[in-house]
């Protein structure tokens, strides 16, 4: 059988791995506008890499969570845009913006929420169906 802690385990590791996902979904927002006088120092957006972590005495029915391993940025190039007047201009009159896509991200992070919430929820639920049991026979 399984214990009831490992259903707080469960639902706490993963209701950390969606926080590291949208601390990553607010560093590319903030960084979306950002431009850059060379495409090296252009802001890469970042993402988290996840993995499945399974409860060594029941691995064999299944029952996990999820951990975010690392963070990591994205090989993605900078967008080029030709602005000769621009400050920040290289020598060809180019600046280089972050290619962070602002739709992706809201995409992301509402999904990122949803999940949250949903793990908020798993533990509410247990919370509510352990004071019921407690107060069985009262």
């Amino acid at each position: 059988m399984m214990d009831i802690k490992n259903v707080y385990k469960i639902a706490q590791r993963a209701m950390g791995a969606q926080l590291v996902r949208l601390n990553a979904i607010a560093s590319n927002l903030a960084n979306a506008d950002n431009i850059a006088q060379n495409p090296e120092d252009a802001y890469k957006p970042v993402k988290p890499v996840f993995e499945t972590k399974y409860f060594d005495l029941i691995r064999k029915r299944g029952i996990s969570t999820v951990d975010a391993v690392t963070v990591q940025k994205m090989d993605i190039e900078p967008i080029k845009v030709y602005k000769p007047g621009h400050p920040m201009a290289d020598n060809e009159g180019f600046i280089y913006k972050a290619p962070v896509d602002v739709e992706e991200e809201y995409v992301d992070m509402l999904e990122a929420s949803r999940q949250y919430q949903n793990n908020v929820e798993v533990i509410s639920t247990i919370k509510a169906l352990m004071l019921k049991t407690a107060n069985m026979g009262k």
